[in-house]
């Protein structure tokens, strides 16, 4: 369940990106759920064009997502198709992190693809035309060599995974029973349905909307290819295994390829995959922690770890010793490392090993690294709030994880016991420490407080803190920009305004880093 803080953060970031009508829409989609256009228009109070028009921009930007769902009109009518829009909160999260995403890229593919990524961020879809129209647009290099290099860079975001196809624009919930899905394709043989019996798992109508629209892998990563050339290639290849009988049929296909290329260059939308950059981010956050903790040589290793094993997994990451060997060897520093000193590496990071067809792989999970990430931020931040003796209490009960009692906290933490006393109560009333009370029977009544961190709940709390203090920022941010159109003739106010502006960037971007620990990386 998302906060009020966290509703509010995304509608700001609306409000500054797309302007108030757009975010009036979002916003509505947010605090209400799914929702057809008309109840929109009763919501926001704005006429039918607005809300459509704030739709499709919402749309394009991969923020609102549309399906379909059957609805009768009236007892005993006809049953025609609703339209339903949702809001994407995650997606919606995701626009305050824009130049970390190029930034992922420029430095794994350089400036050009960094250059292709920025259009689809700011655009949101593109065709493969609208990249080069865009491109030509700030170039005066010759259209056609431009396309070239566009299309071998998107070839190469594509295969990367940080761009994809995008998903299918309005898919068709099918009600469940098979009469009614039998007739829904009596309806139309081009309605995608998508129907789900499993008695082991339900899904809500918004996860089987995302389901249902959601491409194979194949289909989200498959490439354009330049169609007269492979034609050309396939025809010098082929030329001379080509019968006179089949030579028609041979030519046919030619054509169909070429059909079928042109038709993805012109109509086959591409986006970011948000996906790929938040395991980027992750992967990142992970390296840190663990060279912060154990040196450089084990987040050399940990990297090397991440980056050969299957990406597809959840909870943990496994790559072959070879794998390893390989990706460690193409670090900074990583070709000065032996085999032994990588084994003694793995081991020092937790990882188990298996031998599978006279292999060695190894195994690690990475919510453990996560979740120490997750302590150290919750650790930093009742540091600098209450001191460096809260610290050392609540460092040792999230140590713990079990109930502890107030003296013997007292004597592990060195702390005077009712200075511990003072300082629990505090956490205690602050939601950061859960606390129960037990009475000893025996020559009187005694009465015993008993400590602990309670994860999940804390968690939860921390996570709302961050969002608000985001919130903060980001209409900080949004009152300098809109000072700075205002004195665009004073030289020394706009600068000052400015620098306060990139200050307060660079804080959201801070902020952003711990809100992702307990948001986008949580498992």
């Amino acid at each position: 369940m998302v906060s009020q803080d966290a509703l509010n953060l995304a509608v700001s970031l609306m409000t500054s990106h797309f302007g108030d009508l757009v975010a009036k829409v979002c916003g509505c989609l947010l605090q209400g759920g799914t929702l057809s256009l008309q109840e929109i228009v009763r919501c926001t109070e704005l006429s039918n064009s607005q809300v459509k028009n704030g739709l499709l921009v919402l749309i394009q930007h991969n923020c609102v997502q549309a399906f379909s769902v059957p609805k009768q009109a009236g007892a005993g009518g006809a049953t025609k198709s609703l339209t339903q829009y949702m809001a994407l909160f995650d997606n919606i999260l995701h626009r305050m992190r824009f130049t970390k995403f190029l930034a992922i890229v420029r430095d794994d593919l350089g400036p050009q693809c960094e250059t292709l990524l920025e259009g689809l961020l700011q655009h949101g879809r593109l065709t493969f035309d609208q990249l080069v129209v865009r491109a030509t647009s700030k170039q005066s290099e010759d259209s056609s060599s431009i396309r070239d290099v566009l299309r071998k860079n998107l070839e190469r975001l594509v295969h990367g995974q940080y761009v994809e196809r995008c998903p299918r624009p309005e898919p068709f919930i099918a009600p469940t029973s098979e009469e009614a899905t039998a007739s829904a394709r009596r309806r139309s043989a081009k309605i995608i349905h998508f129907v789900l019996q499993s008695k082991e798992e339900t899904y809500s109508l918004e996860q089987q909307a995302m389901i249902a629209a959601a491409l194979s892998h194949a289909e989200r990563f498959s490439v354009i290819t330049d169609s007269g050339r492979e034609s050309s290639d396939i025809k010098d290849a082929d030329k001379q295994d080509v019968s006179v009988g089949d030579k028609r049929k041979f030519e046919v296909l030619e054509l169909d390829e070429e059909v079928q290329a042109a038709i993805t260059e012109t109509e086959v939308l591409w986006r970011a995959n948000f996906q790929k950059f938040v395991h980027c981010l992750e992967k990142k956050a992970c390296v840190a922690n663990v060279r912060s903790r154990l040196g450089l040589d084990a987040g050399v290793v940990l990297e090397a770890l991440i980056e050969s094993s299957d990406q597809e997994k959840d909870n943990s990451v496994k790559a072959s010793m070879d794998g390893i060997l390989e990706a460690v060897r193409g670090k900074p520093g990583g070709i000065s490392m032996t085999l032994e000193h990588i084994r003694i590496v793995l081991d020092q990071l937790g990882c188990s090993s298996s031998i599978v067809d006279n292999n060695v792989f190894y195994k690690m999970e990475v919510q453990c690294i996560i979740e120490s990430c997750q302590n150290d931020e919750v650790e930093s931040l009742v540091l600098s709030r209450y001191g460096k003796e809260a610290y050392r209490i609540f460092r040792l009960l999230i140590k713990k994880g079990s109930l502890v009692e107030t003296e013997q906290i007292s004597d592990i933490t060195f702390v005077e016991k009712k200075v511990a006393q003072g300082i629990l109560y505090k956490l205690w009333n602050d939601d950061y420490l859960y606390m129960q009370k037990v009475i000893s029977i025996g020559a009187g009544q005694l009465q015993h407080f008993l400590w602990k961190v309670e994860k999940q709940s804390l968690w939860e709390l921390v996570l709302n803190h961050m969002y608000h203090a985001a919130l903060n920022l980001n209409q900080k941010i949004a009152h300098i920009v809109e000072q700075e159109q205002e004195v665009l003739q004073a030289r020394e106010k706009r600068e000052q305004l400015r620098k306060s502006r990139m200050i307060l960037e660079l804080s959201l971007l801070k902020v952003d880093d711990a809100l992702m620990l307990f948001h986008d990386f949580k498992r």
